[in-house]
């Protein structure tokens, strides 16, 4: 049995409420955009580690479009407790024109900053 399984047992007979707590804790996911150094291009993803996933973003772990065209700063993310709204976000933000996209960056990080200090 794994650590996590198994703390997840120990924890569901404990309270209800601590377990709730532990849960809405544990079970989070982001959705995240992503620029290049010039912030000429953005990718939008979700994950359910966000530290990690940035770090193989800026490491080049992952082939594909962030890595073809650069595209490792983290530029603006939400958090979400459900993995299906957190999808359904991605899918949708995938759809918004640039402009809608950009709003919605500029309107915490005006600057276009790396937030990955914040994560740490």
């Amino acid at each position: 049995m794994s650590f996590f399984r198994h703390i997840s047992n120990v924890i569901i007979g404990l309270d209800p409420i601590i377990s709730f707590m532990y849960f809405q804790l544990v079970n989070k996911y982001y959705v995240y955009i992503l620029a290049n150094k010039t912030n000429s291009v953005l990718y939008v993803g979700v994950t359910n580690n966000l530290e990690r996933r940035i770090y193989e973003h800026k490491n080049k772990q992952m082939p594909g479009f962030t890595e073809k065209y650069n595209v490792s700063k983290l530029v603006w993310y939400e958090e979400c407790s459900d993995v299906k709204a957190a999808i359904q976000r991605e899918k949708n933000l995938k759809k918004w024109k640039r402009s809608w996209k950009n709003a919605l960056i500029e309107k915490e990080n005006p600057d276009y900053k790396d937030l990955c200090s914040e994560l740490e």
